[in-house]
């Protein structure tokens, strides 16, 4: 199970990126001194996620080359399924070609790791892990299957979490990047 503070579980798996499918893993971004956005959603073809997938998507920029911030989906559905519902447009329920990568944790390796497995129901929780450049989970957040995340909140942790590595300094409640930290 992950925590704050320890080693992030190590995956590798296969993600639909750009329409393709690709091999991912963690060590790969770490290693290339990039932070980690791993986003678990609950299933493809739902109400919820595709907000999410798509408003994370729109602002990728802003994480890789801002924050050099790699951000990484996850769900327990095949890479198949996940692909047709990338190439699907909106309208018929689909995302219409996002950029963010979607991993599959069809096995569900992934998702027990990190400790967010409903084992139940055979899909993961709406989780949120941020993994620093050293390959540390620095900060978990689980939300409630029908209520999705906010990308500037996600934006902001990184952010602080980033300036309490580069200055030793902590961040007080609704701190933003630029504003001063508590010494």
């Amino acid at each position: 199970r992950a925590s704050v503070g320890k080693p992030a579980p190590d995956f590798t798996a296969t993600a639909v990126m750009d329409g393709r499918l690709k091999e991912i893993s963690l060590s790969a971004y770490t290693s290339a001194n990039h932070w980690v956005a791993l986003i678990f959603f609950p299933k493809a073809w739902s109400f919820v996620c595709p907000t999410e997938i798509r408003a994370f998507s729109e602002r990728l920029e802003e994480f890789l080359y801002s924050r050099s911030c790699a951000v990484v989906f996850a769900s327990t559905d095949t890479e198949l399924c996940l692909r047709a519902w990338n190439h699907t447009n909106e309208m018929e329920g689909g995302l219409g070609g996002v950029h963010v990568p979607l991993m599959s944790d069809s096995n569900h390796k992934i998702s027990r790791d990190y400790g967010v497995l409903l084992e139940d129901e055979g899909v993961a929780e709406r989780a949120l892990f941020i993994i620093d450049p050293k390959g540390n989970v620095r900060n978990i957040t689980i939300s409630d299957a029908d209520v999705g995340r906010s990308v500037d909140e996600t934006l902001r942790i990184i952010d602080a979490l980033a300036f309490k590595d580069e200055y030793g300094e902590g961040c007080p409640v609704n701190w933003k990047k630029g504003e001063a930290g508590l010494k």
